[in-house]
């Protein structure tokens, strides 16, 4: 199958976070293209999807940047022709590639503190919608961000097959992510990861505000186990 997909890789160094969001016309998508670590960057890996660019690109971000980890990625992997890939790294430097044996339509853009790639899209317009709504949501929360420019990307045009699965995902430097949400088969599942985010907003991230950290290994449950 092939995996027509379009994504947006961030980091927020203000916050310290970084995240991924991605649909595509297959399903459960999340599950094999996005990799994110907040002591590392974030990196999306789809077309003809290699999740080891992902495993082996958080790593070399660890001490590389991001254009620097994708080269090095991309050189031993035999099918880096075929292959679409974006990261940035957590100084917010990204880099994106868009093999020559991807599907059309297929692209990416770069721009500061992220990237944004897709293939097998109606058209160019998915990334440039994704890019622009990024860029103009400045204030907002990560998460939001990333929402918000999946859904412009799917309001223009998105995978030319169709829809089926989305992710959101969004890490902290923790052991465990912020968030981690995905719609692996749905009609709509842009508009589905969106409904699931804002029950998360009000039921699992005050949770996991309070959940046990390595600075505070009690974690601070006080203000949630009060029902008063």
């Amino acid at each position: 199958m092939l995996a027509g997909t379009f994504s947006i890789v961030a980091y927020d160094q203000a916050a310290g976070l970084c995240g991924v969001a991605v649909s595509s016309r297959m399903p459960a998508i999340g599950a094999l293209s996005v990799f994110a670590h907040a002591e590392s960057g974030a990196i999306a890996t789809q077309a003809l999807i290699n999740p080891l660019l992902g495993v082996d690109g958080l790593e070399l971000l660890r001490s590389h940047p991001a254009e620097q980890a994708l080269h090095r990625v991309l050189a031993r992997d035999p099918g880096a022709d075929a292959r679409q890939v974006a990261m940035v790294d957590r100084f917010g430097r990204a880099a994106a590639h868009t093999g020559a044996e991807t599907h059309p339509w297929s692209g990416h853009r770069v721009g500061n503190g992220y990237a944004v790639a897709g293939n097998i899209l109606v058209d160019g317009g998915t990334v440039d919608a994704m890019a622009e709504r990024f860029e103009a949501t400045a204030e907002a929360p990560l998460a939001e961000r990333l929402l918000t420019a999946l859904e412009a990307g799917q309001d223009a045009g998105g995978d030319r097959r169709g829809k089926q699965s989305a992710c959101l995902f969004v890490h902290h430097g923790h052991p465990y992510p912020y968030l981690d949400l995905r719609v692996d088969d749905h009609a709509d599942p842009v508009t589905e990861l969106r409904r699931l985010y804002d029950v998360a907003k009000r039921e699992l991230l005050p949770f996991v505000h309070a959940l046990p950290t390595r600075a505070r290994p009690a974690g601070e449950f006080d203000q949630l186990l009060n029902l008063d």
